[in-house]
């Protein structure tokens, strides 16, 4: 089978890279792609967000599979174009998918369908902001309506700072279009979980947990960034735990979109925050996280292309996912400066040196290659990322693997897993 990846960072790279060992898959492109996945796929040039080009692009391939990596052709209906055609691709119509394009319709979802979640309000006007900043105590987040690259959440410790925070987003000064609507949503105190399953648009089958590490410095201080570590192991959920969630969390979701006509396709993510008062969603994604998708892609054992046909095909029951019991730990490599502005074309040594580390993966999430040599390219450069017998193990590899790579600038955090390494020992 010929398959087609669309994006080009860290997410799109772990997926290609898994799809690769499929005795199935033939031949995997990827569009755009970078200089770190062309070792792995062929590239293809493109822009995601010309959709009449992309689509002439993959007429001119005929993938047997497209698999879509980011959030933004998802909402911009590419699934819907694809199948229009006839061809299979996975992931949820951009119907579907204002889960994640609209925070605001997922919170009203999720109070529709008794699925638990933060206390909010959806803001469109100075005068709502005004009137809801009465019903929360501090600290509120605030959180843009509309897709913001995993940016358009903040955490304020005053009134002030979200009146001032929510105003400039309704404004336009910052992110855009994004934030001209705006959710306030009380702070809820707990452990963050990452739990993706798979849909069919009836059933859902799940993939290991994960914990993301999304502020910019160690200690959980700094601004939010897409994400600056991740790790999986089994300790992060029970199997009680799990199917806790999938009763009362994932499978509702489906059955509820199902019921509104938007029967959701592909992978479902899960952002929780586990509190005293039980699990929490705080956020739906409807792709794989990043970087949570490359510790738990380590740790499939089983064909990841027969869990992307289950789902294409109606037949997820079918697909039973096998994982490994090790521990998986991804480090993230960034530009100085990110989540802010950052300078890019600054050459990258060591990665060879890191990939030779055992265990050891090294995904490429913002790079680009040329005379003989890798340059940043991104806000977010690599993904250092390692299996291990157990989360000590993964952590030695990743940091092992970190240690061997520089580029002018590189900025990453040294806690990732930490406290969960703390808790075992």
């Amino acid at each position: 089978m010929k398959v087609l990846v669309l994006g080009s960072g860290g997410r799109e790279h772990a997926l290609v890279w898994k799809l690769r060992q499929s005795p199935r898959v033939t031949r995997v492109y990827c569009l755009p792609g970078s200089g770190g996945i062309a070792a792995d796929a062929e590239c293809l040039p493109g822009d995601l967000k010309n959709l009449d080009a992309l689509l002439h692009t993959a007429n001119g391939i005929q993938p047997d599979l497209t698999v879509v990596g980011p959030e933004r052709p998802l909402s911009e209906g590419v699934v819907d174009e694809f199948s229009r055609r006839g061809w299979r691709i996975f992931g949820p119509t951009a119907a579907a998918a204002r889960l994640e394009s609209s925070k605001a319709f997922a919170k009203e979802f999720m109070q529709r369908h008794n699925i638990p979640t933060a206390k909010y309000a959806v803001c469109s006007s100075d005068t709502e902001l005004r009137e809801a900043l009465e019903l929360f105590g501090p600290p509120i987040v605030v959180k843009a309506d509309g897709l913001a690259a995993g940016k358009g959440v903040v955490l304020c410790a005053t009134s002030e700072a979200a009146a001032k925070v929510a105003g400039d987003m309704l404004s336009g000064k910052v992110l855009e279009g994004a934030g001209r609507r705006v959710v306030l949503e009380e702070c809820l105190e707990g452990e963050e979980i990452s739990f993706m399953v798979v849909s069919d648009g009836e059933r859902v089958i799940p993939l290991v947990a994960a914990q993301d590490f999304k502020r910019a410095d160690d200690g959980d201080t700094g601004p939010n960034t897409g994400g600056m570590g991740s790790y999986s192991t089994d300790a992060l959920l029970d199997d009680e735990m799990q199917e806790w969630l999938l009763t009362h969390v994932a499978r509702p979701v489906v059955a509820g979109m199902r019921a509104e006509g938007f029967p959701y396709k592909g992978i479902l993510y899960c952002g929780l925050m586990m509190t005293a008062r039980g699990p929490q969603v705080l956020e739906f994604n409807c792709r794989f996280g990043d970087p949570e998708t490359q510790p738990v892609l380590m740790r499939m054992e089983s064909d990841l292309l027969g869990g992307f046909m289950a789902s294409v095909e109606g037949r997820v029951s079918d697909g039973d996912l096998k994982w490994s019991h090790d521990a998986a730990v991804c480090v993230v490599l960034a530009s100085g400066g990110y989540p802010g502005a950052y300078e890019v074309g600054k050459k990258i040594t060591g990665i060879e040196e890191a990939d030779r580390v055992e265990g050891v993966k090294v995904f490429h999430a913002g790079t680009t290659f040329r005379d003989g040599a890798f340059y940043t390219a991104g806000g977010r450069v690599l993904g250092v990322t390692a299996r291990g017998a157990d989360l000590a193990q993964a952590v030695s590899r990743a940091y092992s693997g970190v240690g061997r790579i520089h580029f002018e600038g590189m900025h990453f955090r040294k806690d990732i897993a930490a406290r969960a390494l703390k808790s075992v020992s």
